[in-house]
């Protein structure tokens, strides 16, 4: 199996940067180009705050502010956890997770995606049943490329 491109969809939760150390270990076995992707929390499918929602200027500084956060941790992650991999990109792009991984692992010609089995979830409750994470199953069941999957309640 050739890969050219892994995809590392993360959520930069404690479960999602676990992660990391496996990115690392197949871009070098691979010498593959690695897209970090963030996806920002689409607030237009949230339920009204009593039966309002907010405007758009609140909602578009919202997303700025999250996207500006999100891209300040990975580029904390890249210097600490990610200096093994020269050719590290990062992606942020805003909507539903699931769906924002496939496109851009499509558009991107991801030759593998690298997710863990539970982001942000619920903690010790998610590692407590076998059920994958929401996002991630349904990146598994839409997936075109083979997933590499990390069980981030397993010691390192």
């Amino acid at each position: 199996m050739e890969v050219k491109t892994i995809l590392w969809p993360t959520d930069l939760s404690k479960n999602s940067l676990k992660a990391a150390r496996h990115v690392v270990s197949l871009a070098e076995k691979y010498q593959a180009r690695v897209i970090m992707l963030y996806v920002g929390t689409d607030l237009t499918t949230m339920l009204p705050y009593g039966g309002k929602y907010p405007s758009e200027e609140h909602l578009k500084h919202f997303q700025e502010w999250e996207l500006s956060q999100a891209r300040h941790e990975m580029e904390t992650v890249c210097g600490k956890d990610m200096k093994a991999c020269p050719m590290l990109e990062i992606k942020l792009v805003q909507g539903d997770p699931a769906e924002e991984i496939l496109k851009v692992a499509d558009a991107e010609k991801a030759d593998m995606i690298v997710i863990t089995t539970h982001g942000r979830g619920f903690g010790e409750l998610d590692a407590k049943t076998p059920d994958f994470g929401s996002t991630v199953g349904k990146v598994i069941r839409g997936a075109k490329v083979p997933i590499h999957l990390v069980n981030p309640f397993m010691e390192p």
